[in-house]
């Protein structure tokens, strides 16, 4: 810091007591008042030294924004965060070498002052950064400098709107259309003595910490009518920033405010104008010029708009002095950010649409050049020529619009049509904030309106525009009481067939549509439609809101058929009677996107959706909230397409839309949150997800009915991300509520029951409860049959997982027949993905396996196989997962090396995609894992299933059940290494993670229980091994059917174990088990029929009943000649074992005769 030393013991706070919110708030309020603000960085600045209080205090007199940092890493951040208005710097010579190059880039700083007792040292340096004005080392010095930049930023931030020649009216600015018409309803307002008392108190309140402008505001209260507007100003204080930086942010609630300012310094130049134009100056010509800056991108925007109109939306300043105005153009010699315009201005008096006068001796500084021109002014572009040989100079040649221009008046006729003609003054105000999406201002403006109406006539469409704002901010309890007053008196003094009453219907029909009352909502629609048609012609807009509306109810009850039949009627009415790119168009194209979205046909959604958006970025401003609206609707398709970053990206913006411009309660806001966790979900980010979701509930829950359909949407996806993160109680409790809440709001067949349904059975599935999660997707199934196309998608989900319950249970046929029904759906419908049918191929194939049917399920691999393996694009999201689902066909296939392959190209893709600790990771590892162990590569097996296990102890909770599948795991592979201390310990911790994540029946503690049980039977601890599997049996003998092929399996071991330890009956018995369950469950020819017939000949031969024994031997060998390869070393077994029999029984030929056999395969 330069000139006087500071004490560094303190930082400076420049609202001192205020909480960081407060300051941060107070920021923002600064920003909205001047294009400038002041960056002071200094690492010595401290407030308890009176020369830095005293520096603040200079610097406020000439930018009322100053920001104080003493880290030049906070100032980066800072100044990152500007997005609206121009950055001017002081920076101390020991920053300014660190902080310079890292901001003078950003288009948002303007101008840099160096401040340095040692300008020597800094003279070199600042050279290469033409933004650095210099080296001061006085503070007035720096205010002198700064003076004038503040005031080049101020005239280089008039907004400027361009229309071209060629451009439809309906793809206008909308800062050109809102200027306009903001103009000509302020003037027609009588404003009283009480707006401006509120402005002069809003004013201290926004200012309350600059002394220079509390000062300002005391004189404007004293003598505001002691001088001209004009005077006023061109006065140096907050007025013309404030009121340039109002109109450049269309900030309405500014402009209101000084609305009473505006309405003077018109009429004052509107006076002058006719005083001095008047009698022999009327029609004359002549010159004014205006020198400004233009960023790269309104440069480019103008030279493409030659011919047509340019418009100031702003009062605007020019000079009869040439060289003047030459000067604040040159200035963009030394900002690389901008470009230098000379406006050359043609003016004739009698072309006037705009009052124009010269100020001089009226104005504060008494100039005798300027002419000031009263807020949105329009010329033409005549030309535009390059004044110097760096092309960072032009003389852009303008002349003023008449009266008779084509052009102007077209578009002047058109934007009075749209916004609401047949009212003047606060009315029409009113109607105008409420298209701009200023619904808390357009809420006062008609509140003090109906403070002020006597007759009760004048009051009914008052109440109405209070509903529809009360509907707007989401707040509906208060919009139907408010509407429903409008409707009382509108029946008591209108016949029952007026328009009046058929809005107000239309109305309360919305708001019960978004209290989730579709009963009520579509009566009172239908009651709307029906006065219309009496009263309106075919094609009337008005008809087609209210087909509109009724679809919007249809598609909430889940009829999409006849919801898209209404939209589309709304959308032929309006694009005969609209603009092709109105905003209510752009409504129609949303509201067919949705309904293609609930059909799952995404490219038709997309397309709606985009010419949504495309609509209403032409025709509104850029924080309405219905651009939210369309960000919002495109990322919810791109989330169904799978494109989660460009979902997220369009999510994230229509969250930042609705944060400015809706109440913080919005169901909006909740809806962002909702689908933005939907997002985070689908990438396996359970805990940002789970935060989204619970953001978007509390705001819910304190905006909607305890019963609204929205509320169980949230409930819903609770639910679902507490399955995924393997909390089933929690998940069940959620999912429960989501279903209670739907029972109460849905008609009995909305496809949202079936979801809620269907989500429960899928975590009675999780548990092992299969009775119970076949009920209830059996309900989800038949509510899906009867609201949904019989080839929806959805239908074929239902199919599948009612297969996989019963593949679960053991009942193949059932599983089988389900997924070929799957198949079927997944086959006809437009919009199933090819994983979808590769699904139900491999899944077919599977249950084929089960049976026993080889050839039949090679036959429905190879199909999955095929469809897999068309070519995708390596940007295609369904890439890595088509890669696994190869990988699982050839798994299938006991083609090992070609699983391992697709498998690791799978990771390949999760790994450049994925955070490195996304479950999805661990789910391929673990897959690699499982192709290892299949190949008896064990280290490697190993390897992967660690990597597995320490993705997901980062991704899980402790209990979460694929860690008890990873340590399961980690233990087979010992066993099969023969480490059984280490196989023992990984599968007790798979025993204890799944007893206390899952119920005490689950099958998969029957798993670890059996595991655990073969690893003490190769330990030769027969006693604690069979222990172990009579506890697995137990459990199985409590959720499975009595004749599932598992309790098969059991028995089996059980036998094994019983044969080990000599007891030959009772491993009789269990073999006699084992196959007679076989018997009823799988097919005569199954190779595990085979077995066991093998097994119960070794317990005869044990036992010397070899009769017996050689019967069951030959009905093992029948068995796998059926079954098995002709080479299959099970027959070799089978022989051999005959041969032994033969021999006890001194058959010594057919003994031979066996051994032949046997040897030659």
């Amino acid at each position: 810091m330069a000139t006087n030393k500071l004490d560094s013991t303190k930082i400076f706070e420049s609202v001192s007591g205020l909480s960081m919110s407060a300051i941060a708030n107070r920021r923002m309020n600064m920003q909205r008042m001047q294009n400038v603000l002041l960056i002071w960085l200094d690492n010595n600045i401290n407030d308890d030294n009176a020369d830095c209080r005293n520096t603040i205090k200079q610097l406020k007199c000439v930018v009322n924004n100053v920001n104080t940092f003493t880290d030049h890493k906070e100032c980066f951040e800072f100044i990152q965060t500007i997005t609206n208005n121009k950055v001017c710097m002081i920076v101390s010579g020991s920053l300014g070498q660190n902080i310079v190059p890292c901001v003078h880039a950003m288009s948002q700083v303007d101008t840099i002052f160096i401040f340095s007792n040692n300008q020597e040292s800094h003279k070199q340096w600042i050279k290469e950064w033409p933004k650095i004005k210099g080296v001061f080392t006085d503070i007035i010095l720096i205010c002198e400098a700064l003076k004038q930049t503040a005031h080049q930023c101020e005239q280089n931030a008039i907004s400027i709107s361009f229309v071209a020649s060629n451009k439809k009216l309906d793809q206008l600015d909308p800062s050109f259309m809102y200027t306009q018409i903001l103009k000509e309803i302020l003037l027609t307002i009588n404003f009283k003595d009480k707006h401006f008392k509120e402005f002069i108190t809003y004013c201290r309140e926004t200012f309350a910490d600059n002394e220079y402008d509390l000062h300002n505001i005391k004189k404007l209260k004293r003598g505001y009518r002691n001088q001209k507007a004009i005077w006023w100003y061109t006065y140096q204080c907050f007025l013309y920033p404030m009121l340039n930086q109002a109109l450049r942010l269309m900030n309405v609630d500014i402009i209101v405010r000084m609305g009473f300012f505006i309405k003077d310094l018109h009429r004052n130049i509107q006076r002058l104008h006719s005083k001095q134009f008047d009698g022999e100056q009327s029609g004359t010509t002549f010159t004014v010029y205006r020198g400004q800056c233009l960023s790269e991108e309104d440069f480019t925007e103008m030279t493409k708009t030659k011919g047509g109109l340019l418009s100031f939306n702003n009062f605007l300043s020019t000079s009869r002095n040439r060289a003047v105005s030459l000067l604040f153009a040159s200035k963009a010699a030394t900002n690389p950010d901008v470009v230098g315009i000379l406006f050359v201005m043609s003016i004739n008096n009698m072309n006037s649409t705009t009052p124009f006068a010269s100020v001089s001796g009226v104005s504060y500084f008494q100039m005798e050049d300027e002419v000031l021109f009263s807020m949105h002014t329009i010329f033409r572009i005549e030309d535009i020529q390059s004044m110097d040989a760096n092309n960072h100079l032009y003389q852009v040649s303008l002349t003023l619009t008449s009266d008779n221009d084509q052009d102007l008046r077209t578009l002047s006729d058109q934007i009075r049509k749209e916004t609401y003609p047949d009212q003047e003054g606060w009315q029409r105000m009113g109607l105008l904030l409420i298209k701009m999406g200023q619904f808390t201002k357009a809420q006062e403006t008609y509140q003090v309106l109906l403070h002020q109406t006597t007759n009760e006539s004048d009051k009914a469409p008052i109440y109405y525009q209070l509903g529809c704002i009360k509907s707007k901010q989401g707040e509906y309890r208060e919009a139907l009481s408010s509407h429903k007053k409008a409707l009382i008196i509108q029946q008591q003094l209108l016949p029952s067939y007026h328009l009046d009453l058929g809005d107000s219907y239309n109305r309360i029909g919305s708001v019960y549509h978004n209290m989730g009352d579709y009963p009520k909502a579509l009566l009172s629609h239908e009651k709307a439609l029906a006065i219309r048609k009496k009263s309106l012609l075919s094609n009337h807009p008005h008809l087609g809101d209210s087909y509109n509306n009724i679809g919007n109810v249809y598609i909430s009850m889940g009829d999409y058929p006849k919801a898209l039949s209404y939209y589309e009627k709304d959308l032929g009415i309006l694009q005969q009677s609209l603009p092709s790119n109105h905003p209510n168009l752009a409504s129609s194209y949303n509201n067919i996107g949705s309904v293609y979205i609930s059909m799952s046909d995404y490219p038709k959604a997309l397309l709606s959706h985009e010419k949504a958006l495309a609509i209403r970025q032409q025709s509104l401003p850029s924080n309405h909230p219905h651009l939210g609206d369309s960000y919002n609707n495109i990322g919810n398709v791109y989330t169904s397409m799978g494109d989660y970053p460009k979902a997220l990206s369009c999510l994230e913006k229509a969250l930042a839309i609705r944060q400015q411009s809706l109440p913080t309660n919005h169901p909006d806001l909740a809806s962002s949150n909702y689908n933005i966790g939907v997002v985070y979900d689908s990438i396996g980010d359970y805990p940002k997800a789970l935060l989204s979701h619970e953001k978007a509930l509390a705001i819910r829950q304190q905006s909607l009915p305890s019963n609204h359909p929205h509320l169980g949407d949230s409930y819903n996806n609770i639910g679902n991300l507490y399955t995924s993160m393997g909390d089933f109680p929690k998940a069940l409790s959620c999912l429960e509520k989501a279903l209670a809440i739907r029972q109460q709001s849905l008609p009995s067949n909305h496809p949202d029951l079936a979801s809620s349904n269907y989500n429960i059975g899928v975590v009675y599935d999780s548990i092992g409860d299969y009775p119970k999660a076949l009920l209830f997707h059996e309900k989800a199934i038949r509510i899906r049959q009867q609201s949904l196309p019989s080839n929806h998608p959805h239908l074929g989900d239902s199919y599948n997982r009612i297969g996989s319950v019963y593949r679960s249970m053991g009942d193949y046929p059932k599983a089988l027949s389900c997924h070929e029904k799957a198949l079927e759906i997944r086959q006809q419908s437009l919009h199933s993905k090819r994983s979808s049918l590769s699904d139900s191929y491999y899944k077919i194939g599977l249950e084929c396996t089960n049976m026993g049917d080889h050839p039949k399920a090679l036959s429905y691999y190879e199909k999955a196989l095929a469809i897999r393996q068309q070519p995708l694009s390596s940007n295609d999201p369904d890439l890595a997962d088509t890669y696994n689902n190869i990988g699982i066909v050839y798994y299938s296939m006991c083609e090992y090396p070609k699983a391992l392959s697709y498998y690791k190209k799978a990771l390949a893709i999760k790994q450049q995609l994925l955070s490195s600790n996304h479950p999805d990771l661990g789910d391929s590892y673990n897959n690699i894992g499982n192709v290892y162990t299949s190949m008896g590569d064990f280290p490697k097996a190993l390897s992967s299933y660690e990597k597995a296990l320490a993705i997901r102890q980062q991704s899980f909770p402790s209990n979460h059940p694929d860690l008890g599948a990873s340590h399961n795991n980690i233990g087979s592979v010992y066993i099969r290494m023969g480490d059984y201390p280490k196989a023992l310990s990984f599968h007790e911790k798979a025993l204890a993670i799944r007893q206390q994540s899952l119920p005490s029946d689950h099958p998969d503690l029957a798993s670890s229980y059996d595991s655990i049980g073969v690893v003490y039977h190769n330990m030769g601890d027969y006693p604690k091994a069979l222990s172990s599997y009579e506890k697995a049996l137990v459990i199985q003998q409590q959720t499975l059917p009595t004749n599932h092929p598992d309790l098969g399996m059991f028995y089996n071991n059980m036998g094994l174990l019983y044969d080990k330890m000599g007891d030959y009956p009772k491993a009789l018995l269990s073999h006699e088990k084992a196959l007679a369950i076989r018997q009823q469950s799988l097919p005569l020819n199954h190779p595990d029929l085979g077995n066991t017939h093998y097994n119960i000949g070794l317990m005869y031969y044990n036992m010397g009943v070899y009769p017996k024994a050689l019967s069951s031997h030959k009905k093992a060998l029948a068995i796998r000649q059926q079954s098995l390869p002709s080479n299959d070393s099970d027959l070799a077994k089978s022989y051999d074992s005959m041969r032994l029999v033969c021999n006890k029984m001194g058959d010594y030929s057919k003994a031979l005769s066996y051994l032949e056999k046997a040897l030659a395969i």
